[in-house]
């Protein structure tokens, strides 16, 4: 029994010995969806380190994870009760207020659709990880959609402004098959979701989320360091 454990072991040893994980490569400029929907001047405004970390193309066997701490999160009553009547789609919105717990983003491509799927893992004081699980489409009326679940999905527009991107809810809508609903705009809260780069591989991912009566309801804020890998990265 040990030998052919050992044997197992030895044979896989050498059958991954020389694999190492690399960044996938980025696209060119030109080709890109972000740089397509902001347009050259203002791809142009991000600092190189967002642009480097925005295109690049996952591949179908290409996996991008970012490692970090959640910093802030506060909400208000309304923001938490909106956060657990939104578990039926997914739990898109963080269910607790800790701090000072690991977040981990993974990136990898969405073949079908086209896109990608971004899987947020947020720890917890006690009790597992909240984990979110969504797609990024480049499609729909504003050229970016994310999809959450049971059809659920928000529009998004991009802006720029100081060297920040942003990601901002245009509107939320429901789809089944061909039917496409578009939720009222006084009962849609506005998502906003922005990328800061803070130099030396480090970003932070700010999720605001206000309502036009209500206020802010839920805001939270999270530290990245760009991936760790062996060897060349480009």
């Amino acid at each position: 029994m040990e030998e052919n454990m050992l044997a197992t072991a030895r044979g896989v040893q050498g059958r991954y010995q020389g694999w190492r994980r690399s960044l996938p490569r980025p696209e060119a400029d030109e080709a890109h969806p972000f740089r397509r929907l902001l347009g050259g001047e203002r791809w142009a405004a991000l600092p190189a380190a967002v642009r480097e970390r925005f295109r690049r193309r996952i591949g179908p066997e290409g996996c991008l994870t970012y490692v970090g701490e959640v910093t802030e999160c506060r909400m208000s009553r309304l923001g938490w009760l909106l956060a657990q009547l939104a578990r039926m789609i997914g739990s898109p919105l963080p269910l607790h207020r800790d701090t000072g717990v690991p977040a981990c983003v993974t990136v990898t491509e969405d073949r079908a659709g086209g896109g990608q799927f971004w899987t947020r893992q947020y720890g917890r004081r006690a009790g597992f990880p909240q984990v979110i699980y969504s797609a990024k489409r480049f499609t729909g009326p504003t050229g970016l959609e994310e999809y959450l679940g049971l059809g659920v999905g928000i529009a998004l527009g991009l802006t720029v402004e100081g060297g920040v991107l942003s990601f901002v809810s245009d509107h939320i809508f429901w789809r089944l098959g061909r039917l496409r609903l578009r939720l009222p705009c006084w009962l849609s809260p506005r998502l906003t979701v922005a990328h800061i780069d803070c130099g030396h591989g480090r970003f932070v991912f700010t999720l605001d989320l206000t309502h036009p009566l209500a206020g802010r309801l839920v805001r939270q804020v999270a530290v990245f360091a760009d991936p760790e890998t062996d060897g060349d990265a480009t």
